[in-house]
């Protein structure tokens, strides 16, 4: 939903970092209750379900991509410093349920070079109020396509409705601050 983008090679991580962020995040979010002890188990998703899930994996991916070019830029600033490790938490949410449901979690498109890696604006102003435009969007997302697509599944209701949750009561208050 962030619309900044350039060419730019994506930064490398190690397999054991990518590891070690993967069994850090999936227990932040099982703390949290975004990652259900049901998704441990073998779920199905219908066609529609599948499709969602992999469409907020992708907006997350989007937003965790935008919010480090910040943070690349301007350094460990807030909020996006503590944002971005929210987003995390949500890619893990969404990656647990996908995984319980047997499907291949792709990687993020915009750190792999899949995509056109987002290049932060010229200001942190403009990169705060970029973030308002984004969790508004996010919600926007969840309410009108996400949600709907996600009836009939309790866990894909619930980690949608924390995600779109902590967007509005979380994320966008902080950016709200942040832009002035």
């Amino acid at each position: 939903l962030i619309a900044t983008a350039t060419a730019a090679s994506p930064p490398r991580t190690s397999a054991r970092t990518k590891k070690a962020f993967q069994m850090k995040t999936l227990s932040i979010a099982l703390l949290l209750g975004l990652a259900s002890p049901l998704a441990a188990q073998s779920q199905s998703l219908t066609p529609a379900q599948s499709n969602a899930a992999l469409a907020a994996l992708e907006d997350e991916y989007h937003a965790f991509a935008f919010y480090q070019a910040v943070i690349d830029s301007f350094g460990d600033i807030k909020p996006f410093r503590n944002i971005i490790k929210a987003e995390a938490q949500h890619i893990e949410a969404v990656s647990s349920l996908l995984r319980a449901a047997g499907i291949a979690i792709p990687a993020n498109p915009y750190l792999d070079g899949s995509k056109a890696a987002l290049k932060a604006p010229a200001t942190k102003a403009e990169a705060c109020q970029i973030g308002v435009q984004a969790e508004i969007a996010n919600a926007a997302l969840y309410d009108d396509s996400l949600l709907p697509a996600a009836a009939g599944n309790p866990a894909l209701i619930k980690t949608f409705t924390a995600l779109r949750d902590a967007s509005q009561t979380k994320h966008l208050p902080a950016f709200q601050r942040c832009a002035g």
